[in-house]
């Protein structure tokens, strides 16, 4: 991946300073006409400064798959801005969001395509709920991340 590690000092504070990493986990994806299924997904991590990071996000599962790589900053609110690309589906787009705490909630889109993020990260876990819509489809995905 195109990705280059960074020392740890640089994801000492800001809103995303506890995500610097590699994680993986397990989740449940409910498509809307479908039955529910077990999804497994790694994400990676990477600070490039105290208010900027970049992001991999990959998911399977029997039926579904995705491949998100993002760009975010934050500002000093911790008003969150950045741009995302689908790499399996060649589609890509802006986000927008905040950071409280340990909350990240970032909406994203683009032509045709929408989905609010919610990330919750305490120590060494992150929760992922991700509600799309677009695409003809609504799926829903709640996913626990344990980092590596």
């Amino acid at each position: 991946m195109f990705f280059v590690p960074v020392s740890p000092a640089y994801a000492q504070s800001g809103p995303f300073s506890d995500f610097a990493g590699n994680w993986s986990g397990t989740g449940t994806l409910r498509p809307e006409n479908g039955a529910a299924e077990r999804i497994r997904c790694n994400a990676t991590y990477r600070p490039s400064g105290q208010r900027d990071i970049d992001l991999q996000l990959r998911c399977a599962s029997d039926s579904y798959n995705f491949d998100l790589i993002g760009q975010f900053t934050a500002d000093g609110q911790n008003q969150i801005s950045g741009r995302w690309t689908e790499r399996s589906r060649s589609t890509g787009g802006t986000a927008v969001g905040n950071a409280q705490g340990d909350r990240l909630q970032l909406h994203i889109e683009s032509g045709g395509f929408a989905a609010d993020v919610v990330m919750l990260t305490r120590n060494k876990r992150q929760s992922v709920d991700i509600d799309s819509h677009g695409g003809g489809q609504v799926v829903k995905a709640s996913i626990t991340l344990n980092r590596n």
